[in-house]
């Protein structure tokens, strides 16, 4: 059964992908979402992601962990 998707609300137009990781609660830390992201662990609308200051915009799907999040406008 697929996971569902976390719709968390950011209040600017872009947010980093490093920041939106600890803002979903997909991970704990900066220093922490640097080693998932580094590793390849980190999937943006279904492609791996390894840039942690990657802008993500509304409407994108990350995954990690098995976990998915999407961007949405508070």
């Amino acid at each position: 059964m697929p996971q569902p998707v976390l719709d968390v609300p950011i209040r600017d137009a872009s947010i980093r992908l490093g920041q939106f990781l600890q803002l979903a609660n997909l991970i704990d830390t900066g220093s922490d979402a640097k080693v998932v992201i580094a590793d390849g662990q980190v999937s943006v609308n279904g492609e791996v992601e390894t840039r942690r200051g990657r802008q993500l915009h509304h409407g994108d799907t990350v995954e990690f962990g098995g976990r998915k999040a999407r961007v949405t406008p508070s």
